[in-house]
């Protein structure tokens, strides 16, 4: 495999240029802004890219890893993404929704706050140790997904398949039946907790005793 290091503008040159790579490794590259469109990756390996705001249309990435990378509002316009694994990149801002069909990738230990992922189908896909907050996940088919570890403050689920998916371990989920489908879906305590005070319930133990203003004293 060969590597193509940021030391030199003649190495970040070819890869704006030239459009089929197999087996490279691109390390410390600064690709902010770059057009990175009709470009087809196979076997690569980006890592420890500054790719902010990089634009992918139409590009194809298969069995990649995108390894420490700053990808914050990449635009992945009919990207297609196969066998691909973002581990501890940061990947804040980005609209998932026009990637191809069937996409097959899965994040590890990255940033995925203020993204949306909306009609896709996302099976089996690995949201694993990352920090998700305020992300959208609309109309999505997130059957047999693991988000463990995962922090999900403030992200909202609407119009999803969530069978068999697991969010055990995770924080913040907050999964409403009333607009999702769940079927053995693995979900912590707190979430159970958080949705019981929703529908007007408090769970023993977990929530402050209802006041008793208004009730009759004893006689």
């Amino acid at each position: 495999m060969s590597e193509t290091d940021g030391a030199g503008a003649e190495g970040t040159q070819r890869l704006l240029r030239e459009t089929y790579f197999e087996n490279e490794t691109f390390t410390n590259l600064d690709l902010q802004n770059a057009e990175l469109a009709d470009k087809e990756f196979y076997r690569c390996t980006f890592e420890n890219c500054q790719l902010q705001e990089s634009r992918w249309k139409d590009s194809i990435l298969e069995a990649c890893v995108v390894r420490g990378c700053n990808v914050t509002r990449a635009q992945f316009g009919r990207i297609a993404l196969r066998e691909v694994r973002f581990e501890g990149s940061k990947l804040i801002g980005i609209d998932w929704s026009n990637i191809a069909s069937n996409p097959e990738f899965s994040f590890v230990d990255s940033g995925l706050s203020y993204c949306s992922f909306v009609g896709l189908s996302m099976r089996k896909m690995e949201f694993l140790r990352c920090v998700a907050r305020e992300v959208n996940f609309y109309d999505l088919d997130l059957t047999d997904s693991d988000f463990k570890g995962t922090d999900l403050s403030g992200s909202n689920f609407r119009g999803c398949t969530l069978t068999r998916t697991d969010f055990s371990e995770t924080q913040g989920a907050f999964l409403d039946p009333a607009h999702n489908r769940l079927k053995d879906t693995r979900v912590p305590l707190d979430s159970v907790v958080n949705l019981a005070k929703t529908l007007g319930m408090h769970v023993a133990g977990y929530h402050d005793e209802v006041s008793t203003k208004g009730k009759k004293k004893a006689r």
